[in-house]
Parts: structure tokens; sequence; C-alpha cells
């Protein structure tokens, strides 16, 4: 059995078969690659071991992941985006909620996240065969990696393909669960698990990676607090918010000013404009992914490409929505919020900057802030101790804001959590979070419209509030059902 190595990378290359369509299977299965490497000799040295788990992020920073279209999909389609640029190419069916099995984000974005998946079971279990090359905590330590990795992509393919958790506590059907690593045809047969057990498969790998992975590692890799913050954004999804406060609890200190007391000594940067300034892996970075000009997200793909100014080298595909997130008056023009300083007017309209990099747009791709997780705990703390949410929520907002005082009917009870999701709209805008958060909120997709195009409004769990299963999965796999 050979595998085919990537000539520029040099990570392993072998995605389930199921997902590719079948000119590109027929590709897979009868090309010569540039490289092969017998499976033997996969995993035969300390150096290519650690080549495999370095594929397995760069299976999950593909453009047509979390390299850039995953973030994009779960922001416009939400309500703070109006299509400038009406292009199939660029997301304009997601835009207006007019995908179907067929269409290209929908198949795309499944098969390079099960891709991702397999390169992550294939760590696992070579790892694990090969374990007597490396020490036992490097063994550890790659194979957390990896069932983070795997959690990441799992997680991420429920917040677009399955109803949210809220529904039903997740009883309706979620995905397969593919846990073995597949070099061949076999296998492609595979019931979809329920969203609950999807669930359960994410957090029991991240609370397996959890002891295993580093305590400090630079954030462009998963070290122990990126776990322990991935499990308070799952937990959020899921309602769970006594497990988010005991998860956020390991990295967040009791009181102002929120710090990490062990591991990374994560925090907030002093200034917004360093989160997004090209430093990329301060002190607020849980975990970014880097790109550079030989490694770029790839055409039409890249955030910068979507979001910013013609003149800056973007190409204005979205802008900012005025009966969005940026026309709410906690975000209101006359503000001096620092966040306005990555927004842009052209004309009648504004743009979002938080992505500046020029072609191949090599802005580092956000996936964990401390600033999510501190809106995490203060989310899950409304009712149990608003004293702490308070504080929680003033830090973010005075990172930016420091004269800002919140209205005190802002900070009522009856109103604290929606002051705080308003913040969470604005600290994240472009991130990739509007869409799972209406969907775990229980909220409908609202309508939107522009000079270039409309789209309707989407009531909870209606027809397009969820994508259906890729026509890929459905042609090869033989037990998938749709929704």
């Amino acid at each position: 059995m050979k595998i085919k190595i990537n000539n520029n990378i040099k990570y392993l290359f072998v995605a389930a078969p199921l997902l590719f369509a079948t000119s590109c299977k027929k590709d897979f299965l009868n090309t010569a690659p540039d490289t092969t490497l017998p499976i033997e000799a996969a995993f035969s040295t300390p150096a290519r071991i650690l080549s495999q788990v370095n594929g397995v992020y760069a299976g999950v920073k593909a453009g047509n992941f979390y390299g850039g279209r995953y973030l994009i999909y779960n922001d416009i389609r939400g309500e703070e985006f109006i299509v400038n640029k009406p292009n199939g190419v660029t997301n304009l069916d997601t835009w207006r909620f007019n995908v179907t099995s067929n269409t290209s984000e929908v198949n795309n974005l499944w098969g390079a996240a099960y891709a991702a998946i397999n390169r992550a079971n294939l760590v696992i279990e070579g790892v694990n065969a090969n374990a007597a090359l490396i020490t036992p905590a490097l063994s550890k330590q790659y194979i957390a990696e990896a069932k983070f990795l795997r959690a990441l992509c799992y997680y991420s393919l429920l917040q677009l393909y399955a109803k949210p958790y809220i529904t039903d506590n997740g009883a309706s059907l979620g995905l397969p669960l593919r846990l073995k690593a597949e070099k061949d045809l076999t296998g492609n047969d595979l019931k979809r698990s329920t969203v609950a057990e999807v669930y359960t498969q994410i957090l029991k790998d991240l609370n397996e990676a959890e002891p295993d992975l580093a305590l400090t590692l630079a954030a462009t890799r998963a070290s122990r607090n990126t776990a322990i913050a991935l499990k308070t954004r799952v937990y959020l999804s899921m309602g769970n918010l006594a497990s988010v406060v005991t998860e956020a609890n390991k990295i967040v200190s009791a009181t102002a000013p929120f710090s990490a007391t062990t591991g990374v000594a994560n925090k907030l940067e002093t200034s917004i404009a360093t989160v997004f300034g090209g430093s990329y892996v301060g002190t607020e970075a849980l975990l970014s992914f880097p790109m550079t000009d030989l490694d770029a997200p790839g055409t039409q793909n890249q955030l910068a490409y979507y979001y910013n100014l013609e003149s800056l080298g973007g190409n204005q595909e979205y802008f900012l929505n005025v009966s969005g997130i940026f026309g709410n008056a906690a975000f209101a023009a006359a503000s001096p919020d620092a966040r306005k300083t990555l927004t842009t007017a052209v004309g009648t309209n504004t743009y979002l900057t938080k992505f500046k990099k020029p072609s191949p747009y090599t802005d580092y791709v956000p996936v964990i802030r401390y600033a999510e997780v501190l809106l995490n705990l203060a989310e899950a703390t409304v009712v149990s101790d608003p004293t702490r949410s308070i504080a929680l929520l003033t830090a973010v907002r005075q990172r930016s804001n420091p004269g800002y005082v919140f209205p005190a009917t802002d900070l009522l009870p009856a109103n604290l959590k929606n002051t705080i999701l308003t913040e969470r709209r604005i600290e994240l805008l472009g991130e990739g979070f509007r869409s799972p958060d209406v969907m775990r909120l229980g909220l409908g997709f609202v309508a939107k419209s522009g000079s270039q195009g409309t789209a309707p409004a989407i009531p909870f769990n209606t027809a397009g509030y969820i994508w259906p299963i890729s026509a890929t999965e459905v042609q090869n796999n033989k037990l998938i059902v749709q929704n």
C-alpha cells in the first residue's frame, strides 16, 4: 500500500474515498502520485511522525474549511453582511439560503472536513503503532493534538449540517462518526449518529486530549488551554452552562484583570489593533492557523479577499449591514470604540477591514481567542454570578472602549444576557460565530436585502435552516439519510 505525500508540505494525504466526486475519486485511485511512501514507512522516523501531525493541521486549515470558507459561511448566513458582488463562486447561495446537496460549498466543506478527520485518524493509529520511536510524552502529545483537531472538525460540521442541540437535546440526526483511518474503499457505508452522540465524541476527544497536550506551545498548535477553551464553546452550544463555568475557571482568574494562571499565560491584548495587526500569536490567541505566501488559503477562500477593500487588495464581496450589529446603538458611529477602526467606509457602504493582508491574503485565521472565552463565561454566569458576568463583559468592552460605562438598564437581570450577546456580535464580527450563535439560541435567520440581492427570513428549524448532507456522501454511503 502506498500513501500519497504532498511535495510541498510532506504530509499524509489519504482521505476517506467518500469525500471525492467520481472524477476526483478516479484521479485519486489511478493517477500516479508525485511522491509515494509505503504505509509501513509513513511513521518510520520521528521527523516523519511530526510531518503527519503537521498534515492534520494543514487539512483543517484548508481554504475550503477553516482556512477561510468555514468562517465566511457562518457569518454571511447571518444578518451582519450584505452581498456586494453576487457570484455563486463566492457563496451567493449560502448568503441567500439557496444551497442544495450539490452546491459546491456544501460538498467542498464536507469533503475537506472529513479529509482532515481521516488524517487525524491516521495519526492516532500511526503514532500508537510506532510509539517506540519517540518519547512517551511526545507520543501522547501528538495523539492529543490529533484528537483535538478531530473534535474541532466534528464540532464545525455540526454547526452547518445538523439541527442545533437545543432542538431536542441532540436527538436529531447528526453526522457519520468516522473514528478509524480509511486507506481504501472499504468503510464507506456508515449511518449518521445523533447530534448528542457526536457531541459526546467531541467531548471525549477533548477530555482525553487535555492532560496530554503540551502545557505551553505556540498558538499555531493546540496546547492544554486550547482544548479547555474549545470545551467552553462546545458546552455553550449544548446549553450546559455549568460545564462552561467549570472549564473556563481553569483558564480564567476569579477577578479582573482576567488571565490564565496555568499553561500559556493567556489574557486579552491591551489593544484590539494588536490582535489584528499582524502578530496573531500573542497572549490572546489560543489557536491561530498560520498562512504564508507559499501556504495561503487559495483563490477566493481568503478572509481578506471577501471583506477587505479593493484599494487594499481585497475584493469587497460583502459589506456590513446597517440593519445588523454594525448599526446597533451599542456600536454606534459616534462611539470611540477601537473596533470601529477595523471597518472602513467606501461611498455608502462600510467594509470589515479586520483582515488586511493583500493577495495572496496571508492573515492568520483566528480559531479561538481569549475574548471569546471571557464572553462564553460571562454568558454562562448571568444567573449564577451576575457580578462576575458583568466584570467579564466590561473587560471585553473596555479593552476597546476604556471610558465606556454600560447603561444600568443593560445590566439588569432581564437584560444582561442580551447585552453580552450584543457585545459578542461586536467583538467576534467576521470570525465565524454568527450562524452558530443564532442556531444555539433557537432563533431564526432574519431577511436581508441590498441592491445586489435579497435573502428570505428562515425561521428556526424550517427548510433551509441547516445544510443538506453532501451529495457526494449520499452517492457513496448507502446508509446515509438526509434530514
